[in-house]
């Protein structure tokens, strides 16, 4: 078992010398999965790749003190899927908040189609891999991996345990479902 594992099993054993121990030797890996997510992101949000890295770590060791940890993939993985979780609600206050605050209405010009703001295309994005999960839940793992967490295919191959070319084949399957899914989202451009 790697160090890693055992300090995982410490520290959800309630050893908190175990999960300070813990966070110096993820953190490195962690930081750079943030800030790949966060390049995506626009300029200006409140959010950094710091915090977010900060955030994830606490809901994956500080709030659940009988979490088991198959090793370090499977924590990777729980640390993508915290890290999505964080960006979605974060993305779901941002657009709660531009509802009405204030506004005028304008009137809609039908030639002009507006393009999704970030926050609306990572919510759309999160709802069609919540609609892919349920027919495919490994898939979407590996889009969470390959997308939230940055992992290349070998590695989200490895923490998936399954063969690379079985990666590639999801990984393309995924691609193609998730445009279809999105495209099925926007309404069809007037003419």
């Amino acid at each position: 078992m790697s160090e890693v594992t055992l300090l995982l099993d410490a520290a959800a054993a309630g050893d908190q010398q175990a999960a300070d121990a813990l966070l110096p030797l993820v953190y490195d890996q962690l930081r750079n999965l943030a800030a790949v997510r966060m390049a995506a992101e626009p300029v200006g949000r409140t959010l950094q790749p710091t915090a977010l890295v900060h955030e994830a770590y606490l809901r994956l060791v500080g709030t659940k003190p009988d979490q088991r940890w198959d090793g370090r993939g499977h924590f990777f993985a729980a640390a993508a899927e915290a890290m999505r979780r964080i960006l979605i609600d974060q993305a779901r206050h941002r657009k709660a908040e531009k509802r009405g605050a204030g506004r005028v209405r304008q009137p809609l010009d039908p030639d002009a189609v507006p393009a999704l703001e970030p926050d609306d295309e990572l919510l759309a994005l999160n709802e069609a891999l919540d609609r892919l999960a349920t027919i495919e839940p490994q898939v979407a793992e590996l889009v969470k991996l390959r997308y939230f967490a940055g992992l290349t295919v070998p590695e989200a191959a490895g923490v998936l345990g399954i063969a690379p070319r079985t990666a590639d084949a999801w990984w393309a399957y995924a691609r193609a479902w998730l445009l279809t899914a999105l495209n099925e989202d926007v309404p069809a451009r007037p003419r």
